[in-house]
């Protein structure tokens, strides 16, 4: 491995602790003079920046660098059933702007696409900052995607977009890397990356309109051959038996414990609820037909994930996802299920908790992909080979280095 490119040192410093050229030197064996070539691009691009000076020992003192994530803007986009949210992020994956409308799924790739490079675009005005500072678009949408091209695989819920360009479709607007995934798979990565850093075998798990999971095992997140892995909505429960699945099969865990099921059996026992959040607002009330049902949903969810933790053997469970905004009850049901079926040896160490991300876990996450994308020390290695000695380039140029949009990182 190189261990002194220019891409290597802005590894090292994106852990946000600066550093002086003699601590970079001692970290990668280069001489000062090496490691100050190194650091020229970086500087010329705003990528690294000097801060405040470190303590003297007896001398002049020395000027410390740190990693500027302000530097560059990454897009995000998390693309759910009934909503999107789209936020600007800076290169440790903050939001810095961030929209969420209603946005069916089903109305097509080309209006769902058009409005989230029209968001997009509004938000680069507001922050006055130029197109040119955006160096890669994430987007999380929700139905299997095959990561290698960006495009969705036969998606249950998405009419018209099986097998549709997502990222030849957006680089018409931003002709930067785009990189596409299932949102399930990025909100893993926002939550591992923002809450469970350590945790290297864990499962995300999303209860709203469809249930589906990402799955990190051994500190990679697993896609699976065709971009599958982790569709447990479609898994098979008891209780489902003879009931039909939208996805055209019957006794699919979707098909009695998404949110539409479950508020499909309230409105049977009289009560208004059409969407999750109705449910959610019925169980925050106190209604007690709603407690029951999101509890048996989760005793339902347990049931699929009893399999889970037999097969995987995850240290950590996160449901988020809207109907487990209800709280504790559907929590409750899934522990009750895990716990009782499950052996003990499996759950001694399990921790099943609700996400503390919320819902900006997908943008985060998709983020999150596209900065370690972009940054990753090659890509960074190539593009300051191209600067000419005289470093007159305009910093924009960043996005210009040639990357090939659909390369599949490693899960942070």
């Amino acid at each position: 491995m190189d261990n002194g490119g220019p891409g290597e040192l802005l590894r090292i410093l994106r852990d946000g602790r600066p550093r002086t050229r003699a601590d970079l030197a001692g970290i990668t064996g280069l001489g000062r003079a090496a490691i100050s070539s190194r650091l020229e691009p970086l500087l010329k691009l705003g990528l690294v920046v000097p801060v405040s000076d470190a303590a003297s020992t007896g001398g002049r003192p020395s000027a410390r660098l740190a990693f500027n994530p302000g530097a560059r803007l990454v897009a995000a986009a998390d693309v759910g059933a009934t909503h999107a949210t789209v936020a600007l992020t800076d290169l440790s994956g903050r939001i810095v702007r961030e929209t969420t409308e209603r946005l069916e799924i089903s109305c097509g790739p080309e209006a769902v696409l058009d409005w989230l490079a029209m968001t997009l675009q509004g938000h680069l005005e507001t922050k006055k900052r130029p197109a040119t500072d955006i160096i890669a678009v994430g987007i999380g949408l929700p139905g299997p995607v095959e990561h290698s091209t960006g495009k969705p695989t036969s998606p249950p819920i998405m009419p018209g977009w099986d097998g549709f360009d997502v990222p030849a479709y957006v680089q018409q607007t931003f002709d930067v890397p785009v990189l596409v995934d299932n949102d399930v798979n990025l909100m893993a990565l926002g939550e591992r990356a923002t809450r469970w850093p350590n945790e290297d075998n864990m499962i995300f798990l999303k209860v709203a309109t469809g249930i589906g999971s990402g799955v990190v095992s051994g500190g990679i997140l697993q896609r699976g051959a065709a971009g599958v892995a982790g569709d447990v909505g479609h898994i098979a429960v008891s209780r489902a038996a003879g009931i039909q699945c939208r996805c055209g099969k019957t006794a699919c865990l979707e098909a009695i414990a998404g949110a539409p099921a479950v508020a499909a059996q309230l409105r049977e026992n009289g009560l208004e609820a059409t969407t999750g959040n109705d449910v959610v607002s019925l169980v925050r009330s106190g209604d007690l037909a709603a407690i029951q049902a999101v509890r048996q949903a989760g005793r339902d969810i347990g049931e699929m994930l009893n399999m889970c933790v037999s097969f995987i053997n995850p240290s950590l469970i996160v449901v988020g996802g809207s109907l487990a905004q209800s709280g504790e009850h559907l929590i409750a049901g899934i522990r009750e299920t895990v716990y009782a079926r499950s052996t003990p040896l499996a759950t001694q160490h399990l921790n099943i908790t609700q996400s503390a991300t919320g819902p900006e876990a997908g943008v985060v996450g998709a983020s999150i992909l596209a900065v370690e994308y972009a940054l990753a020390p090659q890509r960074v290695n190539d593009f300051a080979t191209r600067l000419h000695p005289g470093g007159h380039q305009n910093t924009g140029d960043l996005q210009n280095v040639e990357l090939i949009a659909q390369s599949s990182p490693t899960a942070p």
